[in-house]
Formats: C-alpha cells, structure tokens, sequence
C-alpha cells in the first residue's frame, strides 16, 4: 500500500465519521454562497454523459440537468448512504458508485463532462485525481472544478497554512491548496478561472481534455 493509499484510508474514515452531520455543519455557508455557485458550476455542465466526483451527500442534487445521464461517485460509503437516501426521496435519476478519483475505474474517454465541488481539497493526491478526471473525460470533453484555494494575501496565506494541520484532522479538508496550478499540472488545458466572491480564495475552474488529433 503506497503513502497516498493509507492517508486515502484515513481521510475516508473522517468523512464517515462526519456523515451524519455533515448537510447541518454546512448548512450556514451553503445559504451564504455555496447555494447559488452551485448553480452556476451547473450551468457550465456540456453534454449529456456526466461524472460527478465527490457527490457527498448529494448537495448538487437540485441543480442536475433534467436531461443528463449522471454517475456520481464518493470514497465515503457513509456519505454515499445519504446519497442514496436523499436521490430516492427527491427522484432522483443518477447512478451512485463507491469509488477513489485518484483510481477511477472507467474507460478512458467516456464522459462529456466531469464536475466537482469542493474535493480536491480533500483529496490525498490531487494532480493525480485530476490526471484520472483528464483520462476519462472524452477528447475536447469539458472539467469544471468549484473550490477553495489559499490566499494570495501573505498574512491570510500564512494563517490558512498554520490553520491547515487542525482543519485536516477535524474534516479531512485543506485549506491551503494550490488547485489551479495543480489543474494545470494534471495536463487539462485551462479555459477559464472565476473568482466567486472577490477573496481570491473561492474559485470556479473551467478546463478541457486536448482533442485526441
């Protein structure tokens, strides 16, 4: 088992220890903002075959295309269960799938269109993730990431970094990841970065898989 395998392991076992009571831990910062960027990550989805990485207890839910086919996938079966859960009680058409980013097990080139909402913050070996996104989105198909990053601002920057070792252990989030540059090392092309409330920490990343000519 390599390094990144065992601190996968433990993060997992964060993320169901906190399933229970993960929707009410966010249920303030989902009406402060997470809410409506949702529905504008949703907004940049193409195609009709789509890969949700990190689909958590569902909170992308009500911003599915009516007309997509969705598979979603998590590496908590605790937080996959209330998935199921919530998609049964809402009707909603998706196919849910325990499953690791960093070891997709899909065909390459498979989906149109690949999204996450704040995961790879959580994610041992995100270029790695990120890399496996690139591997199974078709050619030319579209990534859309929304996360938060470290601030540009040396003081914040330096918070967010000492902060980093608690908020780990506590929920298996950084808070001081690079994540556009790490989109970029992963060799997806970057098309567009938005900066979602003016902090530089929020960010929503738009990129695409080269064309395979």
């Amino acid at each position: 088992m390599s390094i990144s395998d065992k601190t996968t392991g433990i993060v997992r076992n964060r993320y169901n220890r906190i399933a229970p009571v993960y929707d009410l831990m966010e249920s303030v910062i989902e009406i402060a903002g997470y809410n409506r960027w949702r529905g504008l990550l949703w907004s940049k989805v193409e195609g009709i075959i789509i890969l949700e990485v990190g689909v958590g207890t569902g909170k992308n839910f009500p911003y599915y295309p009516a007309h997509a086919e969705i598979t979603a996938i998590d590496f908590s079966e605790r937080m996959l269960e209330r998935a199921r859960d919530k998609a049964e009680k809402q009707r909603i058409r998706v196919n849910l799938k325990q499953m690791d980013v960093q070891a997709l097990e899909f065909d390459d080139d498979v989906f149109d269109t690949v999204v996450a909402s704040f995961v790879f913050c959580s994610v041992p070996d995100p270029v790695r993730g990120f890399k496996e996104v690139m591997r199974v989105c078709k050619p030319e198909g579209k990534a859309v990431f929304m996360e938060h990053v470290i601030s540009a601002n040396r003081i914040l920057g330096w918070l967010m970094n000492i902060a980093n070792p608690f908020v780990v252990r506590i929920i298996g989030a950084n808070i001081n990841r690079q994540t556009v540059d790490n989109v970029a090392k992963s060799g997806l092309i970057l098309e567009h970065v938005t900066d979602l409330n003016g902090s530089g920490i929020f960010k929503l990343v738009e990129a695409r898989k080269k064309s395979s000519a």
